[in-house]
């Protein structure tokens, strides 16, 4: 089971760095999903992973604090808005919209509901 998870957590490490180049990637999510499995199968991967200096932050936010940085909610507004805006000019089907955007907007109230990192309003306040 170890090596599924260690398995599991390269894919998501390597699809996440992917998603720092690449728009509509999360990278984030990603993140905190490769931790989660280092977490059950490799401890010095874990901590490798939270201490990195550019991949650790936001891992760490997450953890301490339930936070997402304002820049990491703008991006990701923009590439939801990008992306329902593309599904519109490809002209998706109506019924399609109404189902992509109900998500979207689901998902940008729960971004903007979160914490900004050091607002010592998370769960580790």
């Amino acid at each position: 089971m170890r090596l599924i998870w260690i398995l599991a957590g390269g894919l998501a490490l390597a699809v996440g760095v992917a998603g720092i180049v690449l728009p509509l990637v999360p990278t984030t999510p990603l993140l905190l999903l490769a931790a989660f499995c280092f977490a059950r199968s490799s401890p010095r991967l874990e901590m490798w992973l939270v201490e990195h200096p550019r991949l650790g932050p936001p891992i760490r936010d997450w953890r301490a604090e339930g936070a997402i940085s304002g820049r990491a909610k703008g991006l990701a507004l923009l590439a939801m808005g990008a992306a329902f805006g593309l599904s519109l000019a490809l002209g998706v089907p109506a019924r399609v919209l109404w189902i992509q955007g109900a998500v979207l907007l689901a998902v940008a109230v729960f971004l903007l509901s979160r914490p900004a990192p050091g607002s010592g309003t998370g769960p580790g306040a």
